[in-house]
C-alpha cells in the first residue's frame, strides 16, 4: 500500500554525493555536523581528491574530520526535509556543501563498523515496489536498510556488486546480510525522530526503519 507522505524528489537511486563530517568536542561529549553535496553537485572527483581532512578540521575548529564518500544513493525518492541545523552553505576546496544533519557520537569522536549512531537529519526516504534493498540484520532480527553505497573504500562498489556483498563482510556474531525485492513501498520517515544509522567496513550506510 502506497504511503500518503508526499514525495518531493524522485529518481534518486544512483545519484552521487559526498559528505564532510566534522566532530566537535562539546565538553567531553562529541557531536558531529554533516556537510553534504546532496542536490548541489555530484561531488566531482578532482575536488574531492583535493580535500585534506586535517586542514578542514583546522578550518572548522573540529576535533576530527571524516571524509565520507563519494557515495551513491540506493533509495528511490525523498520527501520533506526538516532542518536539524541551520542549512549553511560552505565551500571546501571549491566543493560546495550544505550543512544537513547532526550526529550524536557520545564520548568518542569516531565510529566503528556495525555500531549505531544517532543522526538528526529530518528526512523521508522512499524505496519503491519491485526495487532491490540490501539489509543488515542484527541478532535481534532488526533489519537496517542500505541507504547509500560508498566508493571511497572500494572504488568498484557498484550496485550490481551489492547482491554478493555479504560474502565480503566480516559480520559480527549473529548478524546476517540479505537482499530482497520489495513487494510494497518502504518509507523511512525520520522527520519527527532521530535516525539510527550504521556503516559496514566498506562505509556503506544503513538506516533502521522506525
Amino acid at each position: 500500500m502506497a504511503s500518503d507522505i508526499p514525495r518531493l524528489i524522485d529518481d534518486v537511486r544512483g545519484v552521487r554525493y559526498g559528505e564532510i563530517i566534522a566532530a566537535f568536542d562539546r565538553g567531553g561529549w562529541f557531536e558531529a555536523e554533516v556537510y553534504g553535496t546532496q542536490f548541489l553537485n555530484d561531488c566531482p572527483q578532482d575536488q574531492w581528491d583535493g580535500l585534506d581532512a586535517t586542514a578542514v578540521a583546522e578550518e572548522l575548529g573540529a576535533a576530527v574530520v571524516k571524509l565520507n564518500g563519494p557515495r551513491y544513493w540506493v533509495l528511490d525518492g525523498m520527501g520533506v526535509k526538516v532542518n536539524a541545523v541551520e542549512p549553511v552553505l560552505r565551500e571546501f576546496n571549491g566543493l560546495l556543501t550544505r550543512r544537513l544533519a547532526v550526529i550524536d557520537l557520545g564520548t568518542h569522536p569516531g565510529t566503528t563498523p556495525y555500531s549505531d549512531v544517532k543522526v538528526d537529519r529530518g528526512a523521508v526516504f522512499f524505496f519503491d515496489v519491485g526495487r532491490p534493498v540490501y539489509e543488515l540484520v542484527n541478532p535481534d532480527g532488526l533489519a537496517y536498510v542500505m541507504q547509500a553505497r560508498c566508493v571511497g573504500v572500494d572504488s568498484t562498489m557498484s550496485e550490481a556488486s551489492l547482491a554478493t556483498l555479504g560474502d565480503r563482510l566480516a559480520l559480527p556474531q549473529g548478524w546476517t546480510y540479505r537482499t530482497r525485492l520489495l513487494d510494497e513501498e518502504l518509507v523511512i520517515d525520520t522527520t519527527a525522530t532521530v535516525a539510527t544509522v550504521l556503516q559496514d567496513e566498506f562505509e556503506n550506510s544503513y538506516t533502521l526503519p522506525e
